[in-house]
């Protein structure tokens, strides 16, 4: 699956687990957080679409998955990105 299409797919998942997801321009990478009751994943708009997509996949793993039915390639691509971001120095 390309970048665009896992982006589209974890935009999905995303609204079905009631989280917003906005690109805005910054210093930082992107992740999930709350601001005043909201839930929000926030990514660099000038990341390219793998990295945006490996950013959302890990996000969503964080969020929880156990509510929503994934489909396994999808399930296969978060759980390889959650594992290569362990992996990763911090």
């Amino acid at each position: 699956m390309k970048s665009e299409e896992l982006i589209e797919e974890l935009h999905s998942l995303a609204d079905q687990l009631g989280v917003t997801v906005r690109y805005e321009r910054g210093d930082f990478e992107g992740g999930y957080c709350v601001l005043r009751e909201q839930r929000l994943l926030l990514i660099n708009r000038r990341l390219g679409p793998s990295r945006k997509a490996s950013l959302l996949a890990v996000a969503m793993q964080e969020i929880g998955l156990d509510s929503v039915y994934l489909k396994p390639v999808l399930r296969a691509y978060i759980e390889d990105e959650v594992a290569r971001a362990a992996r990763l120095p911090h």
